[in-house]
Formats: C-alpha cells, structure tokens, sequence
C-alpha cells in the first residue's frame, strides 16, 4: 500500500467534465473565444479545489475590465467587490474614490462598506457608516453589514443597539437583520430575546428562512434545550420548501448535531426528491460525514456505494470519509482497497488523506508507516505551499510514541525534520 501511495502522489488529477455545466452557463453571455478560455481555466481546476469561486470571480473582473466604459453603478459596486478580493480592499477603496461623484450612489458607498466588513476593518467601516447616514444611504443591508462586523469581532452586544437604531430611523429590518439580531442575542446568552426575534419577524410581516430556523436550533442545542432545538427543526422541515441544497445541508448537519438519524434520514430522502438530478458530491460528502458522526456504519457503507455506482467524479473528500470508518474500526484491507481504487481512477491523496493514514499508524505504534504516510504529505504540502501539515497534533502524537519507545535520536531526528519546515510549535 505505501509503494502505492508513493505512485499516487504523482498522478494527474483529471476533472474537467465536472465544472462543464458551470463553464457553459456563464459563457452564454460571451463570445467563442471568451467562452474557450474561462472552461480551460476551469477545467485546470482539481474536482474538490476551492479555487472555482476565485477563477469566476478573476474571470469576471477581467470580463468587467474590458467593459468599463459601459458600467452602470451596479457594475461599479460588483466590480469594487471583485477588485477587494482578487487585489486587495485598497483597490477596492482607491477605485471608489477615483469615481465621479455622480458614481458615489448607495451602491458603490455600500459595496465599499461591505469590504471594510468582511476586511474587519472596524474604522474604516464605522467612519464610512456616519458618513453614508448623513447623506440619507443607510439602509437595512448597509446595517446587516455592520451586524456581522460586530458578530465576527466577538461584540454582539451592538447587534442590538444597532437594530434600535434601524427602528428609530424608520428602516424596515428584513429577514437578514433579524437572523443576525437572533444570533446577537444568543452570543449575549439571552436566549429568551431570541426566542423573541421570531415573534418580532412575524408581527412584522418578515417571513422567517431555513437560516433563521437553523440559527434558533443551534441557539436551544448550544444551550441545551434539546427538545426544543427538534422542534424547531421539525417546523424547518415542515415548512413545505425547505430551500436549495444549502438548506438541506444544514438540515442534515442540524440533525446529526441532535444525534437524530432518522431526522438526517429524512432530510436526505428530501433533498433527493426536490430535484430530478442526482445529488452531488458535496451534498454525498455532507450525508456520509453526518453518518460518519452519528457511527452509523452501515447506512455510510450503503450510501457510499449509491454514489461510487453513479458517480461522475470521483472525489477523494468523500473517500476520506469512508477512510475514516475503516480505519476507526481497523478494517485496514478495506481501506486498502478503497486507497488503491483511488488510484486506478487517477485521484490523487490530498492532505486529509495522508493525516487520516499517518495519524491511524501512530495510534497503533506503527511509526515506520506513520512517517512514510507523513513524509508523503510533507512533500504535498510544501509543493502546494500549505502551512497546515502536519497539525500540531500530529507532531504531539509523533514525540509521544518516540517517548513511549525511550527512542531520543528518532525523536530529535523527528524535531529537526519539523523544524526545516516549520511546523515545529512545542
């Protein structure tokens, strides 16, 4: 198996057909050369990479760039929200202000709003803020804006004061607002006042989404209110439309975090009939990972062959699932098996997979395979510039083992290695 982990470090990652749908949508509003370029770009891509998002968002911004002089203000607001994420919040903030003043509307002062939020640029945001209320552009998204700056800094106590303030200048709140008021009042543990916001949504006229029935469930569940967290998910899933695969996603991590399997049963026999389409594999990752947390064996083995027998990419996310079942219980030949399919089908490990295998050899004392699985990684990592491998965990288990077995010189062998790339934290 380690011979063959080797080869699989090298092979070619091919998965071009599973960003085909993506590349000819967004290429109907392009010519044919455009149309070429965007699905080689996405084609490169590797089937589980994060990068899809960035390489759309690089392409439109190019797209944008060729179009300037026909941009109305929208476009000059999705284009500073393109240009903070491809170069930075400085472009961002310097196109802003090299717009005519006839360009400085509610849409580009908030789209430069938004970016000082998600920057975390609390100054910059707030200073922005004032001046976008002096000139009568606050709006309820310019205030959801500031509530999740407050929310992802740790100070929900100004969520509230915030939506006060909403009310006090006669701004409607809308759906997004009392999601974020709900989930302020949970981080103040005011459990009551969030129990409140929903009765608030509803004399208002707001109607409530899955996210605001996922943000109560989480808020009874964090505070142990069991039977009232399921209740809630019920209403969530008796709502008649549950929402797009995000909703059911939730759903079903929802229940799994209850330790409900027949609710996460439910939620996934839901998502298959909302659409004629089989599920992808992010929504077969996010079934066997719930199936994974709740022990349920059985059903994972089963759903996992369902989607190894239909699938049309195969996907070393969800392997790692399976790779974890088995070896959680020491089925290593069917891991094994599993890690040499993977191979025929000309998928590569990526790090998770070589942390699952390292760290199961040095739960069981095999160190020999522990540190080859280990070292196979390392040289992923540092070719991909990734920081993360190994976890300091990995490292502890590592130093651990070599003190069980009285071995010094591995262990400082086993120290230097670390230190050469970095990772040494103890």
């Amino acid at each position: 198996m380690a011979n063959h982990a080797k080869r699989l470090v090298t092979s070619t990652l091919t998965a071009g057909s599973r960003w085909f749908s993506t590349a000819a949508a967004t290429a109907t509003v392009v010519n044919k050369g455009n149309e070429e370029s965007l699905f080689r770009k996405l084609s490169a891509l590797p089937a589980a990479d994060g990068g899809v998002a960035d390489t759309l968002d690089q392409w439109v911004y190019e797209w944008m760039e060729k179009q300037k002089n026909k941009m109305n203000n929208a476009d000059h607001a999705v284009r500073m929200d393109l240009l903070s994420k491809i170069k930075g919040v400085t472009s961002a903030e310097e196109y802003f202000n090299n717009l005519e003043e006839s360009s400085k509307t509610v849409k580009t002062y908030g789209a430069l709003l938004s970016c000082y939020c998600k920057e975390k640029m609390i100054d910059e945001a707030t200073n922005l803020f004032e001046k976008m209320k002096e000139l009568s552009f606050a709006s309820a998204l310019s205030y959801n804006n500031l509530m999740s700056l407050y929310l992802s800094i740790g100070e929900p106590e100004k969520v509230p004061l915030l939506a006060k303030e909403m009310e006090e200048m006669k701004i409607a709140a809308d759906k997004h607002t009392y999601n974020k008021l709900m989930r302020g009042f949970a981080s103040l543990k005011d459990y009551d006042a969030a129990e409140g916001v929903l009765e608030r949504m509803r004399e208002d006229k707001v109607m409530p989404d899955w996210i605001t029935y996922e943000n109560l469930a989480a808020i009874y569940g964090d505070a142990g209110f069991i039977d009232k967290a399921n209740a809630t998910l019920q209403k969530w899933e008796n709502m008649g439309n549950v929402g797009d695969y995000r909703a059911f996603h939730s759903l079903i991590n929802m229940y799994a975090r209850m330790s409900d399997l027949s609710g996460v049963n439910r939620a996934w026999e839901s998502l298959k009939s909302s659409s004629p389409e089989k599920p992808s594999n992010a929504s077969y990752l996010v079934m066997l990972s719930a199936l994974l947390k709740l022990d349920d064996a059985e059903g994972l083995q089963k759903c996992f062959s369902e989607w190894e027998s239909g699938c049309s990419t195969y996907d070393v996310r969800i392997c790692n699932v399976i790779f974890k079942s088995y070896l959680k219980r020491n089925m290593i030949e069917e891991a094994t098996a599993l890690y040499e399919n993977m191979g025929s089908r000309g998928v590569e490990p990526n790090l998770d997979t070589f942390d699952i295998f390292t760290n199961y050899y040095i739960s069981n004392g095999k160190r020999d395979l522990a540190f080859e699985f280990f070292e196979m990684g390392v040289a992923k990592a540092c070719s991909e510039k990734i920081k993360w491998f190994p976890t300091d965990g990995t490292v502890s288990k590592f130093l651990e083992l070599f003190d069980k077995e009285k071995d010094e010189e591995a262990a400082e062998k086993f120290r230097e290695r670390v230190k050469e790339i970095e990772r040494l934290r103890l």
